[in-house]
């Protein structure tokens, strides 16, 4: 897509992200018995190890657990996501490092944003970081101080902002992303007109990163072109699986 086709077909969009921009954020042995009791046994065994495969943590995200948010009447369902958005824990202190001011991301996403900037912008597309790590305190924040504002309900709400603890972000792996030459379109659905979303569009999965939201997905949230995660560590994998299979129906 060239800048000026872009641009021409460019229309606002009323439907827009409302989080923040780079907001920082710190914030006894058993008895013998006969055959046929041993069978018995077994076989609650295996039903109970059965429901285990079927319906508890592993369908989570690594490390994660379901959890009820105060302030919201919903109860997670049995995948573990509340209003569509799947559970995830907060990233290690230590884990995070500076990328810009007010922005931190996990290392090993950090690094590999770095260098698709670098690619970017040798293509020319400026491509700028809005948004990195939330801790579930600033998420929290977010979340309800809007919805009250807007007198949204919570399933209104979580379209477009996930409830703490249920943020891609606080895992330190997800970016909001914009286009320095187009600053309009931050945050918006007519970000996917943009030169950088086309950019992004075809070299994204090189650096490992993926669009969370598509237009069309499996976990009900509105679309959002400009938020990516990332993938490209064994640890960023496993918090996303549960993700990645509902996506491929599985």
């Amino acid at each position: 897509m060239s800048r000026a086709v872009a641009t021409r077909s460019r229309k606002r969009d009323s439907s827009r992200d409302d989080i923040p921009i780079a907001r920082r954020s710190r914030s006894s042995q058993p008895k013998r018995g006969s055959g046929l009791g041993l069978l018995l046994a077994c076989g609650v065994v295996f039903s109970l190890s059965l429901a285990t495969v079927l319906f508890l943590p592993e369908l989570l995200p690594f490390g994660s657990k379901t959890q009820v948010v105060e302030g919201i009447d919903e109860q997670p369902g049995r995948d573990g996501r509340l209003l569509g958005h799947f559970p995830y824990p907060e990233a290690i202190v230590d884990q995070l490092v500076p990328v810009e001011a007010g922005i931190e991301l996990h290392r090993d996403a950090a690094i590999s944003l770095d260098a698709m900037r670098r690619a970017a912008a040798a293509d020319g597309v400026d491509l700028r970081l809005l948004s990195g790590y939330r801790s579930q305190d600033l998420q929290k924040s977010i979340f309800f101080d809007v919805k009250s504002e807007r007198n949204q309900t919570a399933a209104e709400r979580a379209k477009v902002s996930a409830p703490p603890g249920y943020s891609e972000h606080s895992t330190g792996y997800a970016v909001d992303l914009g286009d320095g030459d187009d600053p309009a379109t931050n945050l918006s659905t007519s970000f996917q007109q943009t030169y950088a979303f086309s950019w992004l569009q075809d070299h994204a999965a090189s650096y490992h990163f993926t669009l969370s939201f598509p237009a069309v997905n499996s976990q009900g949230v509105s679309y959002e072109p400009w938020h990516w995660r990332f993938e490209g560590s064994a640890d960023a994998l496993r918090r996303f699986e549960p993700a990645r299979r509902l996506a491929n129906g599985g």
